[in-house]
């Protein structure tokens, strides 16, 4: 789901504008902020909260809801927060845990048997801390076209037996790559541990004692009455899109939330769980919190001397690092039309919620605002945020669109050469993916995946050997191509796939299909 979310700050561009120095940045400033950064990035509507010692010092909704009803965003406007749900499954386990229910260190086969991994060793040893560390030795985003595009008929017994059929990209425990199916595995270990579902356990468990009384887990939300809607800004104007139902997948990134809430969160997390009046109530341990916000898996440290880093790395369902000093804790999360940030400075009783509901702009939005709020606090200078990271977006943008235009171009180059529909017409199977189908259309070849109907499209010739897909589901920059290889005949036998666009986003895992004909 979206970019692996290790350092936003990472991003050092060269690009000067004069510099203000400003310490614990205004409400008022904020606001212009961000009226600024909507524009320039395109976003429909945002909400922002800044929590500093205990209280809630700004909270505030910009912009629209929905572009066709032009309601407007508030303070308790519910946004999809995506990967920050992750935060939510990791202190489900921690009050688990606390009940003896389980261990972090417990084998996931302890709770559920069938689990298997790509061999015996790894399944025998995979702990759940494994699964919520994203050191499994998988590829980057594996296994994620089981709910990319949303629509799909994969349920989590599939995810839970998949693992077997993907090939490892480094070794067990020594490499971070994101992954959200393994978060599901966590979700299904704590329905199993619980005796409820993992929706009714977070909400139950976390939300309803911290009052976070807007806040819902996947199917439970039902008040859509201030619920902001997806928008796209890929065409260059921003427009509405789909809802997206991440089904299965809530305990990688299924909770509704709004600014209001999330400050309640970040002020128990500040807190290391503690809440209540006098802070009398415990959410977890000292002890769990410590182990949350403990490197598990090392990330490359940022290199820029702005914030002089000298750490960084993956918690449980966190990214942590240091910034001039003082420790981050840190995440974001996305899916199509929603983007979100949560970042906290323990050292300074500090923490930044944004949520957005715009595909493209939205990161740059609450990347910007997030340093500039920040840096404030931190007693940096003004850096020019928006700007800088406007440039760097636009820059990323047309690059992918070159590649994505060259793509097309060659395909009208090739539009009159003709190959035999014949030779590559026919079911191909993938082990963890299903089915998939080469068809002919109106004498156009088409291809359409039996388990996710929303990938389905025509097949445009590129050369000899492969083609390029056009879905019909537009709400996210996924086409893809196909590549085929034959046997003796000139008969197609397999094919492999890969996104066309470098910008494509990493949930589209099309290079983990192994598609091979099905005899008959």
């Amino acid at each position: 789901m979206r970019k692996n979310p290790t350092m936003l700050k990472s991003l050092f561009l060269i690009c000067f504008a004069p510099s203000i120095t400003f310490a614990q940045i205004s409400s008022q400033q904020i606001d212009s902020l961000v009226a600024d950064a909507l524009v320039k990035f395109k976003v429909a509507g945002a909400a922002v909260a800044v929590v500093k010692d205990g209280k809630v010092i700004h909270s505030k909704g910009y912009g629209l809801v929905d572009i066709t009803t032009k309601q407007a965003v508030n303070e308790n406007t519910n946004f999809q927060i995506a990967s920050n749900t992750k935060a939510f499954t990791t202190t489900a386990l921690a009050i688990l845990e606390e009940e003896g229910k389980l261990k972090w260190t417990d084998k996931v086969i302890d709770h559920i048997p069938e689990f298997k991994m790509y061999n015996a060793y790894v399944t025998e040893n995979f702990n759940i801390l494994d699964l919520l560390t994203h050191r499994s030795g998988l590829g980057l985003g594996v296994g994620d076209l089981m709910f990319f595009p949303d629509g799909t008929d994969f349920t989590i017994q599939d995810v839970v037996s998949c693992f077997q059929y993907f090939k490892p990209v480094s070794a067990f425990r020594t490499q971070f790559d994101y992954d959200n199916l393994l978060y599901m595995v966590a979700g299904e270990v704590i329905a199993r541990a619980s005796g409820m579902s993992y929706e009714l356990f977070v909400q139950k468990r976390i939300i309803e004692p911290l009052q976070m009384k807007n806040t819902f887990v996947g199917y439970l939300q039902k008040d859509k009455s201030n619920l902001a809607a997806p928008h796209s800004s890929e065409s260059g104007t921003i427009k509405i899109i789909d809802s997206y139902d991440i089904g299965m997948a809530d305990a990688a990134g299924g909770i509704f939330s709004n600014v209001a809430d999330m400050s309640k969160w970040m002020i128990v997390r500040l807190n290391k769980g503690k809440y209540g009046p006098d802070l009398k109530n415990s959410l977890f341990s000292i002890n769990n919190h410590n182990e949350m916000w403990r490197i598990h898996t090392v990330l490359e440290t940022n290199d820029n001397p702005r914030y002089n880093s000298h750490f960084n790395g993956y918690g449980l369902g966190w990214v942590l690092t240091d910034i001039v000093g003082k420790f981050e804790v840190s995440h974001t999360g996305g899916l199509p039309g929603m983007l979100s940030i949560v970042t906290m400075y323990p050292d300074l009783n500090l923490g930044i919620v944004i949520l957005t509901n715009t595909e493209n702009g939205g990161g740059g939005l609450f990347s910007s605002l997030t340093n500039t709020i920040s840096d404030s606090y931190l007693g940096l200078d003004d850096y020019a945020w928006i700007d800088k990271m406007v440039a760097w977006s636009n820059e990323d943008k047309n690059e992918g669109d070159s590649v994505t235009k060259k793509t097309w171009e060659q395909v009208e180059l090739v539009k009159k050469n003709k190959v035999k529909n014949e030779n590559f017409i026919g079911i191909y199977t993938d082990k963890w993916f299903g089915d998939v189908e080469v068809f002919e259309k109106n004498k156009q070849l088409w291809i359409k995946c039996s388990r996710s109907p929303k990938l389905n499209g025509p097949m445009a010739l590129y050369n000899d050997t492969t083609f390029a897909i056009k879905w019909e589901y537009q709400a996210m920059n996924c086409d893809a191509f196909a590549l085929f290889s034959f046997d003796e005949t000139g008969k197609a036998q397999a094919i492999k796939m890969e996104g066309i666009s470098p910008n494509i986003d990493f949930s589209f895992d099309f290079q983990d299909l192994d598609l091979k004909r099905i005899k008959k």
